[in-house]
């Protein structure tokens, strides 16, 4: 079966993590895998995605409709044909569907991955979403969400088709298996060992907030100067978080990593609490990998529930809170040096063997209900 995944570049991210993990693990030989990106710049990811076979074929110019559908059609042509289009591209998903069923691919998977609600959309945004909501439902033969949050975001009534499924992510777990104590990792990272860090992963753009979190380390720094923040990602905004942490006068105590392939030995050996304080997601990897490597985490109740791992794993807070809220919270963290543990079954159940083998049964449904609808269209066209 070949399947071609729409997104927008193979970087170091959630979505992008999950895809490169699910190539690792799917059985190659019975499923192709290739990832159309709208960019022609490298991604993190694309060196190991072409050593796993899979192809990463630029498709530009999303911005430009006909332009797009012009090189939407030339890949089709070039690399397929291809029996699914799956695309990760939320509301955008509406557009490159149609194009894939204007162009002959028979499975058209829309996928979301946000949590994002826009109730307080302008008018042309508004009218944007219209469209494409009309077209996702004209065009996919089927949906994913990794949440509820996450299907609500992309249409309010996804729970009364039979089209959508719910397919949480799925982690490496091998990844949090390692009782190796890494004592010099904070050594490496130019952090001293006794002092406690707060800590955060993901992308230096809005969504993650992390002027909250600056916010925060100032209250914390004022309760507590022996107090480290070490920041993992990189992105569009990190030159103004690096201001704002310079003009809180607290550069010395904040670490940025950039991107780092190691995050779960972070979570694991250089962090004591993990604070994630984003304006919404759909099911946040980073808060998940937080708890499978035993951190206390504290959350923005805007987050999709269904991250919490277990009971009292994650503490919620609202983000209208005020810094010094968060801060006291996160001191009262501390001082329990508590770690938790998440459930054997939960660890199965979130596992990439497990999500791989629900995915692939998922596109072999859809491949049979593929067959047994030509072959009903096939008797239908003799008998008349």
């Amino acid at each position: 079966m070949r399947i071609l995944h729409v997104l927008g570049k193979l970087d170091r991210g959630g979505v992008e993590t999950w895809l490169v993990q699910l190539l690792r693990q799917v059985d190659r030989s019975r499923y192709q895998m290739d990832f159309l990106v709208h960019t022609s710049s490298a991604g993190a990811y694309d060196d190991e995605v072409k050593a796993l076979g899979a192809r990463i074929i630029p498709c530009l110019h999303p911005d430009r409709p006909l332009a797009y559908a012009r090189n939407f059609r030339t890949v089709l042509k070039t690399y397929g044909p291809y029996d699914c289009v799956h695309s990760h591209v939320h509301h955008y998903s509406g557009y490159v569907l149609l194009l894939a069923r204007l162009f002959g691919v028979p499975i058209r998977i829309a996928h979301s991955h946000t949590g994002k609600l826009e109730s307080k959309a302008g008018r042309p945004r508004k009218t944007y979403l219209f469209l494409m909501r009309r077209l996702l439902a004209q065009n996919a033969t089927a949906a994913i969400a990794v949440s509820e949050l996450a299907g609500n975001s992309l249409t309010s009534s996804w729970k009364s088709k039979r089209c959508w499924h719910l397919l949480p992510y799925g982690i490496d777990m091998g990844k949090f298996s390692d009782g190796n104590s890494q004592t010099n990792l904070r050594h490496l990272l130019g952090i001293r060992s006794a002092v406690p860090v707060v800590g955060h992963v993901g992308r230096f753009v809005d969504v993650k907030n992390h002027g909250k979190f600056v916010e925060i380390a100032k209250e914390l720094f004022r309760i507590d100067p022996d107090i480290h923040f070490l920041l993992v990602g990189d992105g569009p905004l990190r030159p103004q978080v690096e201001a704002e942490i310079a003009f809180a006068g607290l550069t010395d105590h904040f670490t940025l990593t950039g991107n780092r392939a190691d995050v779960p030995a972070i979570l694991q050996h250089a962090m004591d609490v993990f604070l994630f304080p984003s304006q919404y997601e759909g099911l946040p990897i980073a808060l998940m990998e937080a708890q499978l490597a035993g951190l206390p985490c504290i959350a923005s109740d805007a987050i999709t529930p269904e991250a919490a791992l277990g009971p009292a794993m994650v503490t919620w807070l609202p983000l209208t809170a005020s810094a010094a809220d968060w801060a006291n919270t996160i001191r009262q963290v501390i001082a329990r040096a508590e770690r938790h543990s998440v459930s054997p079954e939960v660890r199965e159940r979130l596992s990439i063997e497990s999500c791989c083998g629900d995915l692939t049964q998922l596109y072999d449904r859809l491949a049979s209900n593929q067959v047994s609808q030509s072959t009903y269209s096939a008797k239908a066209v003799h008998s008349a």
